[in-house]
């Protein structure tokens, strides 16, 4: 691992995302909400999902689902000025491939890529893959967490705002089959109508066992292996199907698991973005068909750091084959590079 060091570092997001920017987007919602459209509209999309078969995305749809918790804060990524100028702070710079999100999180992007433009900048969003998270319902801590339906996007919904592809969820609980099913059945179809309309799908199976009033992941490699297997197999073709995979012990074998490429997730953030670049380096090499990161509160939240910095880290793993150590100094290279990306049009 590279020397990395925090000392005398301390991202400010409030100076890259002040409140004027913020409050923008709330003036365009209330009387221009056909920027929306206009801005989807326009947008330049890839001519095809990956320019070299890998992917880094970043996950942006953790509050869709009642998830807000960083650390010991309980509602951390519920306020919205720091989830959205976080997610802002690593698209205005090139670098990662794209970003998947919930409606509102995306339709933000859209409204901020028009107003830099309007203002006279280049847009961010030209030449990125946008996915679109579709189930949301499975609310975090509800009784009905298990029964996850399609309450964000439709596959209608991403086909008119020109998105990329969609992303589904399905939790596996074999001590609570009923509502793990429904949802399998509701992912069954999001595939199928997915693949009706030529829309990739990210799917992410995650077994899950309910302790101590929780639902938590069994990250091992035996249940993973066998979750995936699911996966793969749901809806009416697997064509344009990519897999979501939690990192784990022994990745090779469950890399064999599947042809399907996929991309790595790291979880919960731990406050250290060190653990997670090991963690996608070693995952990189553990077959052919690792095709690189679907992360979120590993990127967006990495402590005192710069969501930026950690995610071109990440993105250098990916794209670039670099390991840990490397990959610790990409991402101290680039703290607070394009730290004006939006003031310098917005403020």
């Amino acid at each position: 691992m590279g020397a990395y060091s925090i000392e005398g570092y301390d991202f400010r997001l409030t100076e890259f995302f002040p409140m004027s920017i913020f409050d923008q987007i709330t003036e365009v919602r209330a009387s221009r909400p056909g920027v929306i459209l206009e801005e989807a509209e326009a947008r330049e999309r890839r001519p095809q999902l990956t320019k070299d078969g890998k992917l880094t995305i970043l996950a942006a749809d953790h509050p869709g689902r009642m998830v807000t918790s960083y650390l010991d804060q309980p509602v951390a990524m519920g306020d919205r000025q720091q989830y959205l100028g976080r997610v802002l702070r690593v698209m205005t710079t090139q670098g990662v491939d794209g970003v998947m999100g919930t409606t509102d999180v995306l339709e933000d992007l859209l409204i901020v890529n028009h107003l830099v433009k309007e203002a006279g900048g280049e847009g961010f969003l030209d030449g990125r893959v946008m996915l679109g998270s579709m189930n949301r319902s499975g609310l975090s801590g509800s009784a009905w967490e298990m029964d996850d339906q399609m309450t964000s996007w439709s596959p209608d919904s991403l086909c008119l705002l020109g998105l990329d592809g969609a992303k589904i969820m399905f939790r596996l609980c074999l001590e609570e089959p009923e509502l793990s099913n429904r949802t399998l059945a509701y992912c069954a179809q999001a595939v199928t109508d997915c693949n009706e309309l030529g829309l990739p799908v990210f799917v992410e199976p995650l077994p899950v066992e309910h302790k101590d009033g929780k639902y938590k992941l069994k990250r091992n490699p035996n249940d993973i292996i066998k979750t995936i297997g699911v996966a793969f197999a749901l809806g009416d073709s697997s064509r344009s199907s990519w897999l979501k995979i939690p990192y784990c012990d022994d990745y090779a074998r469950v890399a064999r698991a599947t042809t399907a490429p996929c991309l790595m997730l790291g979880g919960e953030s731990t406050g250290d973005p060190t653990d997670i670049l090991r963690d996608f380096a070693n995952g990189m090499t553990a077959g052919n068909n690792i095709r690189g990161a679907l992360v979120g509160r590993n990127v967006s939240f990495p402590g005192s750091d710069d969501p930026l910095a950690v995610a071109l880290g990440v993105n250098a793993i990916v794209h670039e084959g670099a390991d840990a150590e490397r990959a610790v100094d990409v991402l101290m290279a680039n703290r607070n590079t394009n730290f004006d990306a939006l003031t310098k049009y917005l403020a």
